[in-house]
């Protein structure tokens, strides 16, 4: 059901309820009394729609409290003498007008009932039109952030196709058979990086299965300069995960650290399940340079990309860190809730 309609119908529907609940608590009979208590409801019902019109042309929805506040009291107020004075003009031709009815206790209390009432109509006609926008500016966030999340997969991509392909371009010349097995695993990869753009979240264990292939490509091109070790909690298989992080998190390991070392080093991923949180740990051989400020933050596109993504997907329930743990040794891990 759109906005207006859904309007109309609570519009119609709520004061014609007003009105039948005015008729059976009155326990009236008499055809004169239950047209008046008929046009009341009208008048009701044609104030309050004025009322809103009102609301939209002058935008009193885009006001703060502190200025809505005080304009809905007055406004209120006024609409609440409006309705006594439409009471008044309803009840001559219908032969119930009463001198008492300019009484001021009679106006007091008719005015009281009716300022509440109106009251109580601008209440949930502002509270609906705050959620509605409220709705609307969660559904554009959510649009942003998936526009952004598309945007950074985008980026991530090229930079990694274009790492792989360099080193598949130097197995070519030296080890045509090895480099067939690199074109295999590197077909894998691409799948995976293929599928990614259509998801937020991967399993763990495609990932981890990325990350294999991944390694196992560098260790044709590194030979003996790059050793690898897992340590993969069985508890991990139970988390998905963003698609192609710890590839980039590796990769930038061997990027930055082992590929600048003569004698190569060790990659090592390591996991752990906690209050359902998963955490990974990868170490690298080599060092970062920090000059005072995190390298998550400093670092090159990689890096970058995963603390974005990271946030965009959970906020402050992830976390994403990278520091030299010792002299020959990079530690970068990553804590990732579970069903966020």
């Amino acid at each position: 059901m759109n906005k207006t309609r859904l309007y109309w119908t609570l519009q119609i529907g709520g004061w014609s309820s007003y009105s039948f609940i005015q008729i059976v608590i009155s326990g009236t009979e008499r055809p004169m009394q239950i047209a008046f208590w008929m046009l009341e409801a009208l008048s009701f019902f044609l104030v309050t729609h004025l009322f809103r019109n009102f609301i939209i042309k002058q935008k009193w929805l885009d006001y703060n409290l502190r200025m809505l506040i005080p304009r809905t009291l007055l406004a209120v107020l006024f609409l609440s003498f409006a309705i006594y004075g439409l009471r008044v003009l309803a009840s001559l031709p219908l032969g119930m007008y009463d001198d008492e009815i300019w009484a001021p206790t009679t106006l007091a209390g008719l005015g009281s009932v009716y300022y509440l009432t109106i009251f109580v109509w601008s209440v949930l006609y502002f509270i609906y039109n705050y959620f509605e926008r409220y709705n609307n500016s969660l559904k554009h966030e959510a649009a942003v952030r998936e526009i952004e999340l598309n945007n950074l997969k985008a980026q991530l991509n090229p930079h990694f196709i274009f790492n792989a392909l360099n080193s598949i371009r130097a197995l070519v010349d030296e080890n045509p058979k090895k480099s067939k097995n690199a074109i295999t695993q590197l077909s894998n990869i691409l799948r995976n990086s293929l599928a990614s753009n259509k998801i937020k979240l991967t399993s763990f264990e495609n990932e981890l299965k990325t990350v294999k292939d991944y390694l196992g490509l560098e260790s044709i091109r590194f030979e003996e300069r790059l050793s690898t070790e897992f340590d993969i909690h069985p508890d991990s298989y139970q988390f998905h995960v963003p698609p192609l992080m710890f590839q980039t998190l590796i990769e930038n390991g061997i990027k930055h650290g082992i590929s600048k070392l003569k004698k190569g080093g060790l990659i090592q991923m390591r996991t752990f399940v906690s209050d359902n949180r998963l955490k990974v740990q990868i170490r690298n051989t080599g060092q970062v340079k920090m000059n005072g400020m995190p390298i998550q933050e400093k670092g090159g596109l990689g890096l970058r990309n995963t603390a974005q993504r990271l946030s965009l997907l959970y906020g402050q329930e992830a976390s994403f860190k990278i520091f030299n743990e010792s002299n020959t040794t990079v530690l970068t891990e990553l804590i990732i809730p579970q069903n966020t």
